[in-house]
């Protein structure tokens, strides 16, 4: 991500600005900010006497706790996870024992896998390869052994006999 966000004194100066009587744009342009950076943080802390920079970094920091960005999972936990991988547990198994989601852990074990790890080849179940058919070539709708209209026979164009009719071979009602 490119943005920054918004730090205290950055909220300090929204304020003073607002006082001065400047808009969301003029002060979006003298920080240089983009203007919904404003707008958004006069929306979300906005309280009841107004906007605050020292409620809005409170409103912050309660909001952050809730991010999911903000709970990482300790290195003890990692390898008390790796461990039990090794010793052919389920991922399941391991979220119980750990306290880490089954989910999080297959998303670690593929990273591994992608960065040239060998930490998928714990896992009890693996995954199957697709295998493609036809070279990825698309077969349905297709007859198999169809000859072209030009082939027929010459007595065919009689119609005759029951199957030299198209409606013949259709099947259904």
């Amino acid at each position: 991500m490119t943005y920054q966000h918004l730090s205290q004194t950055e909220r300090y100066q929204i304020y003073i600005l607002m006082k001065d009587g400047k808009t969301q744009t003029q002060i979006a342009k003298l920080m240089d900010r983009h203007k919904s950076t404003i707008s958004r943080e006069l929306a979300r802390n906005t309280g009841g006497k107004g906007y605050r920079p020292r409620q809005a970094c409170l409103l912050t920091q309660e909001r952050s706790l809730g991010s999911r960005n903000a709970t990482q999972i300790a290195a003890t936990d990692w390898s008390k996870a790796v461990d039990c991988l090794l010793d052919k547990w389920s991922p399941v198994q391991i979220a119980n024992q750990v306290g880490i989601s089954h989910e999080t852990i297959y998303r670690h074990v593929y990273a591994d896998k992608a960065a040239g790890g060998s930490l998928y080849q714990q896992l009890r179940c693996q995954k199957k390869r697709k295998k493609r058919y036809a070279s990825g070539r698309e077969r349905r709708g297709q007859i198999i052994g169809r000859r072209p209209i030009s082939e027929r026979p010459v007595h065919i164009e009689t119609r005759a006999q029951v199957g030299h009719w198209e409606g013949d071979t259709i099947i259904g009602a």
